[in-house]
């Protein structure tokens, strides 16, 4: 079965931990973002996971096939203290697994950071990608999301600099229909 399931996620369960970490090793080998070029130290990436949880503004979605983690997303709300940016939110860290490329697991995450957001009322989404990261702009794109602006020295990957590319969406209010 093929059926991918996302969920947000607030406490891990007994392989969860495992999982995600393995999920982001694939991805970053395989170019697939995470900001990283290579893996980190595998208990540095346990630890960040685990700190992702404790961090109020955060919000962690995964992607299951058959029960195992291969993507997940993150929604990342505005500390207290930015009343002037009180309505807006900023996905971070996209990344799906290699085996699980081209189920549309990307797209369903980022669906799934958008009723939240609808549903918490945020007025618009922020995100941001490398320039090289093709298939992932064309998904924001496929959604709605609106080119900005690109940033010429965003990263520097392998002694080169990438450019990136910003993007934001405007949320409709609860119990209206999102486009894209």
């Amino acid at each position: 079965m093929n059926e991918i399931q996302v969920e947000r996620l607030e406490s891990f369960g007994e392989t969860d931990l495992l999982d995600l970490c393995e999920a982001t090793d694939a991805a970053i080998l395989d170019g697939g973002g995470f900001g990283f070029v290579s893996p980190p130290e595998r208990n540095w990436l346990e630890r960040y996971w685990r700190g992702v949880l404790l961090v109020p503004e955060r919000r962690l979605f995964v992607a299951r096939r058959a029960a195992t983690i291969c993507g997940s997303v993150q929604m990342v709300a505005p500390p207290r203290n930015n009343e002037a940016q009180k309505s807006i939110v900023a996905v971070q860290h996209l990344f799906v697994a290699p085996w699980a490329r081209g189920l549309g697991v990307g797209r369903l995450l980022m669906e799934a950071v958008e009723t939240e957001a609808q549903r918490e009322r945020f007025r618009v989404v922020n995100l941001d990608v490398r320039e090289t990261q093709t298939k992932a702009i064309a998904m924001y794109e496929a959604l709605g999301y609106q080119r900005w602006g690109v940033h010429p020295k965003y990263a520097h990957v392998r002694g080169e600099w990438v450019p990136g590319i910003y993007f934001y969406k405007d949320m409709p209010p609860p119990g209206k229909r999102r486009s894209g």
